[in-house]
């Protein structure tokens, strides 16, 4: 049980790494304020109780607390045992240290260690007090918890010099906890420490502005082994981390540039908090501009083409160049020996395979992999192999000579992955070769010894991309009669139209660019009895007609366990189509009308996708798919209702609605715990808002019919992201417009970003939670108060375009108590003192650093396409800078202020207090006019003071080309 309660600890997503249970008025205004003081200079983050009320029994979002908190502290003093409220919250912890493996730390001030155990002195008298009226019961499970409580190892006042001695090594004994179990995957790793300096060197930390660093190098050098070391490393500096990966592979080029924009961005969210394969599309869709950053943020690009850090702008790289032979040496020797050095009689052996290697690391992890535990005689056979490579640079020969030394189960296994699985979530696939001959248990694990996959953080399956290339010559280059997996297109052509098809081929990955039409034969897919993997798509979208002819009575084989079908083209699936097998159903821009009729057995359906299907009008009967984890129905135009049967499906953790424009019903959804993520955004017909789960982080109900905000919200206390709201912009369809935001919503404690759209009606906004750090309300004609914030508030971003009505206090609030704004206006307020029409002015910068306020306009002509990457660049003295200033959020509609914070560090010594500069804002983009600007000049009182906040790290993955996200 202890096992399982470690493994099951170290899973979670821990939203705080400590709640604190203590009785207030022996602690709050003294040595706990003095606590939190000192957890907030470490990073760690701690749950605030700040606004709720006590009462006779603990709070719901008390529990709540306690359930996200990684580590909890029973801060026991003398009158902790007078509150029931106190003893309510011990039981909660203690349970959770049994059930979920949360750690305790008990601290001892000013009472007795043996008080607490048996409940006597000052103690048990508060004690006895409290148990005055309450069951046998109830006295027996508080007095059995503070003797538990006390039986473990804590910090004890008496052992103390001072309370400041006793504090520090409180935090550190909570620093050392959360750091206890730290990522081993970079241990031993050769040079990495070198690598680490000059990185660390590049990212100076302690600059408290944005900064964008690339690492370049060559594939397999090691690029994203350094990106994923440093995120693992700092990752816990920051308050949000991400480390998005295989961005080519997920984002194709078919996707125009605002598709592309707006899938990226999509998928950034759902992670909330991994970049490869990147293009310029890719950067400028996620990480365009420093401004989209909070102040100290640091994004990591790692990419083979120096030509693309240069065309964002990142001048600030890391070349990653090729080992020395002494450390391709160790790291040959790492994978082979598990250690540094060659064993005896194996080092001129060694040297010979790391020469043959070119000195490239991943060629020496996986050709060192495949010769650990090998004698002599082996190690001559790779050598001679290798030697037998005329262009010994063609490290993807080098990298075949790791897949021959693979056992047939593990190279079938490996070449699945190649074309089907790369990351993937490892679960899934496993399920996918559920009663397969592969043992796919073993199988992987034997990959991953052997270097030629991974496991990430997140648990997908990942491949290095010269892995995948040569896996994928491996595929093309089978004898016909050996196939198992079919990718050449014009073979799958022959193979559909002729059904004369290999009846051993186990998939099919067809790549329809180029084809200009395929007419699928009756029969030819039922013939393929081993087909478990099917997936047709389009790589390139203006490559051939792509023009799929299904027959009416096509039949799929029966052991079907992936049916990925871009563009299915049928209004159905094949009347006999039997889903018992399948995992992963993906049928996203489709033709479907309808799926099947009546219930299906689907024992083995986790995955569900159907977006972009417009013309799908109903859902089947999914009351057997029991594990479901995920349904993708975005932009299901023509879907009414969604069926009761979704509320019972208890594995589903994603559920995705958002702009199905027709959806009138959908069922109650409160008894789904595992339910994490909804998207109901843009369900404009859509009156009665679902129960959900109060288990859910990430809700977005923007552009609904919806007359009010659901009461039910204020129980979700693990909600972080809120989108909310909106009237419907068709002028035949009747609006539903918001007046009034609940006061409630200032107990959402754990919530950092709102956004509220399109509410003619709303005329003010209430004090809103002390975690917010994003306000945006947009196109909300009609509001014109909100309650100012206080001086500790979060708040990092203020947004209220096209909001005309705002009050002077209002407008007072947006400009000065947020680093970076937006709101209509043509005059600049007063405290920006330097002023100059047009683009550019000169000033002294002062020692702190400046605000600059610049009036940007809309082109007649451009006005109703003005999007939020519209931006606009700061030079200084005819030098581009880092620091851009948003021209807009969304439609702005007439002349509006945009404001944004420039803080000057050591690295900006060259501007000289007292020396004018020439500061100039250059847009770019041709959408927008800048009519006027202004700067501030912040002194030590005027400095808008960013606060720094901790993170819990997000995982990373492998090379191709990434970026690291870390927010602070």
């Amino acid at each position: 049980m202890a096992s399982s309660s470690s493994s099951s600890s170290s899973l979670r997503n821990w939203a705080y790494h400590v709640f604190t249970s203590f009785h207030g008025e022996d602690v709050r205004k003294t040595f706990l304020s003095h606590l939190r003081k000192q957890f907030n200079c470490n990073g760690i983050t701690m749950f605030d109780d700040q606004g709720i009320k006590r009462g006779q029994s603990i709070a719901p979002e008390l529990t709540q607390g306690i359930r996200d908190s990684r580590i909890s502290i029973i801060l026991l003093s003398k009158n902790y045992a007078s509150s029931s409220w106190c003893l309510d919250e011990l039981l909660e912890i203690l349970k959770c240290k049994e059930d979920i493996g949360q750690i305790v730390i008990t601290v001892f001030y000013g009472v007795d260690t043996s008080d607490v155990r048996k409940q006597t002195g000052v103690f048990g008298i508060a004690f006895n007090k409290t148990c005055a009226g309450k069951t046998e019961e109830e006295r027996t499970r508080w007095s059995k918890a503070l003797t538990d409580a006390a039986n473990i190892a804590g910090v004890d006042f008496k052992n103390c010099n001072s309370e400041a001695e006793m504090i520090e090594k409180i935090a550190n004994d909570v620093s050392n906890q959360l750091n206890a179990t730290p990522s081993r995957d970079f241990d031993g790793m050769v040079g990495l420490e070198a690598h680490l300096r000059e990185m660390e060197s590049l990212l100076d930390l302690d600059y408290v502005g944005v900064q964008m660093v690339g690492i370049s190098g060559p594939a397999g050098i090691g690029k994203s082994t350094i990106a994923r070391a440093l995120h693992s490393r700092l990752s816990n500096r920051f308050q949000f981390t991400c480390f998005e990966d295989n961005l080519w592979e997920s984002f194709p080029i078919g996707f125009d540039e605002y598709g592309l924009k707006l899938r990226l961005q999509e998928n950034f969210l759902k992670k909330i908090l991994n970049l490869s394969g990147v293009r310029i599309t890719h950067l400028e869709a996620l990480a365009n501009e420093t401004t989209w950053f909070g102040p100290g943020s640091r994004i990591i690009v790692t990419t083979e083409n120096n030509e693309l850090l240069r065309q964002h702008g990142i001048n600030n790289t890391y070349h990653v160049v090729f080992p020395s032979d002494e450390k391709a040496l160790k790291i040959l020797c790492r994978y082979a020996f598990r250690q540094s050095y060659p064993h005896n009689g194996f080092k001129k052996l060694a040297l010979r395979v790391t020469k043959l290697c070119g000195n490239l690391p991943l060629g020496l992890r996986v050709v060192g992999s495949s010769l650990r535990g090998k004698n002599e005689e082996e190690w001559e056979e790779v050598i001679h192999r290798l030697d037998n490579i005329l262009d010994h640079q063609d490290i993807e020969e080098v990298l075949r000579v790791g897949y021959k030394s693979l056992h047939e189960n593990e190279q079938s296994i490996f070449l699945h992955i190649v074309v089907f699985f790369n990351y993937k979530d490892s679960n899934l696939v496993k399920a996918m070769f559920a009663g397969n001959n592969l043992d796919i248990k073993h199988g992987l694990k034997i990959l991953l010894n052997r270097s030629l996959i991974y496991i990430s953080n997140d648990g997908e399956i990942v491949m290095h991309k010269l892995l995948q290339q040569m896996g994928r010559k491996v595929v093309q280059r089978e004898e016909p009669w050996k196939l198992r997996i079919l990718v050449n297109a014009q073979e799958i052509c022959d193979v559909l139209e002729r059904a004369k098809g290999n009846r051993e081929v186990s998939g099919i990955s067809f790549d329809t660019s180029g084809i200009n039409e395929v007419f699928i034969k009756k029969g030819a897919l039922q013939k393929l009895h081993n087909l478990q993997f099917l997936r047709v798509y389009k790589s390139k979208i203006n490559d051939g007609n792509d023009v799929v002819y299904i027959p009416k009575e096509m039949e799929f084989p029966s052991f079907l366990k992936l049916l990925d079908w871009e563009a299915y083209p049928s209004k159905s699936l094949p009347a006999k189509f039997n889903p018992n097998d399948l995992v992963e159903l993906n049928l996203q821009n489709s033709k479907l009308k309808r799926l099947w009729e009546g219930p299906q057995h689907l024992p083995n359906l986790k995955k569900m996708n159907l977006r972009w299907s417009y013309d799908l009008k109903q859902l089947p009967d999914l009351s057997n798919a029991t594990n479901l984890e995920s349904l993708d129905l975005h932009r299901c135009e023509s879907l009414v209702e969604v069926p009761s049967c979704i509320g019972n499906l208890h594995k589903v953790e994603q559920l995705d609605m958002g702009f199905c424009i027709n959806l009138q019903v959908v069922p109650t959804l409160f008894n789904l715990a595992s339910l994490d993520y909804v998207v109901l955004e843009g369900c404009s017909q859509l009156k009665n808002f679902l129960d959900i789960s109060t288990n859910i982080r990430a809700l977005a109900i923007a552009d609904t019919m919806l007359e009010e905000l659901p009461k039910l919200i204020r129980l979700w206390y693990r909600l972080r992201f809120l989108s909310i709201y909106g009237s419907v912009r068709d002028p035949h369809v009747g609006r539903a417009d918001i007046e009034k935001i609940p006061d409630w919503i200032k107990d959402l404690h754990g919530l950092i970003s709102l956004q509220i759209f399109g509410c003619p009606k709303l005329r003010s906004l209430p004090e809103l939670p002390g975690s917010l750090e994003t306000l945006i309300a947009n196109t909300c004609e009609s509001l014109e108060t909100l309650v100012s914030f206080p001086t500790d508030s979060q708040l990092v971003e203020l947004y209220f375009p096209n909001c005309f009505k705002l009050g002077q206090e209002a407008r007072k609030v947006i400009t000065q108590q947020s680093s970076t704004a937006c709101l209509p206006g043509r005059t600049i307020p007063a405290e920006f003192h330097h002023r100059a029409i047009g683009n550019s002015l000169t000033f002294r910068p002062g020692s702190f650093g400046f605000r600059i306020c610049v009036v940007v306009s809309p082109k007649p002509e451009m006005e109703e396409h003005i999007t939020h990457y519209s931006m606009s660049r700061i030079c200084i003295n005819g030098v581009p800078t880092d620091q851009l200033i948003l021209t807009g959020l969304c439609e702005i509609q007439g002349e509006h202020l945009c404001i944004t914070q420039i803080d000057l560090s050591d690295e900006d010594r060259w501007l000289e207090p007292e020396k004018e500069i020439l500061l100039e804002i250059i847009t770019t983009h041709q959408e927008v006019d800048i009519i006027e600007c202004g700067v501030q000049i912040l002194t030590d009182e005027t400095y808008i003071t960013i606060r720094s906040y901790d993170s819990r790290p997000e995982q990373a993955s492998e090379d191709d080309d990434e970026i690291s996200l870390m927010e602070q």
